[in-house]
């Protein structure tokens, strides 16, 4: 078994689920995050003051499944969602020994 996480950007959050559906996945967790980014920080004007936005939001998905599966939705989520861009995302894949 195989726990993936995978961090998006927000718009790309139903493309996600689509392609768990297609990988017959219903059992995930959808987390809103926050990414530290100090080379995508920009300034941002807003009642008057200068502010630095250094933090970026971002969607963490994770999901334990077979690692059959786990390299199905990774493939899928490189060629569907994966525009090639620093800012796109992260996949971490772990083992899992046990699920109590």
């Amino acid at each position: 078994m195989k726990k993936i996480e995978i961090i998006i950007k927000n718009e790309n959050l139903d493309a996600l689920k689509k392609i768990f559906a297609e990988c017959d996945t219903y059992d995930f967790m959808i987390s809103n995050i926050k990414n530290y980014n100090n080379q995508k920080a920009y300034n941002k004007i807003f009642r008057g003051n200068l502010y630095n936005v250094d933090l970026l939001r971002k969607v963490k998905v994770e999901a334990v499944v077979d690692a059959v599966v786990a390299q199905l939705i990774i493939n899928k989520v490189l060629k569907e969602i994966n525009d090639g861009i620093y800012e796109d995302g992260k996949i971490y894949i772990s083992n899992i020994e046990n699920v109590v």
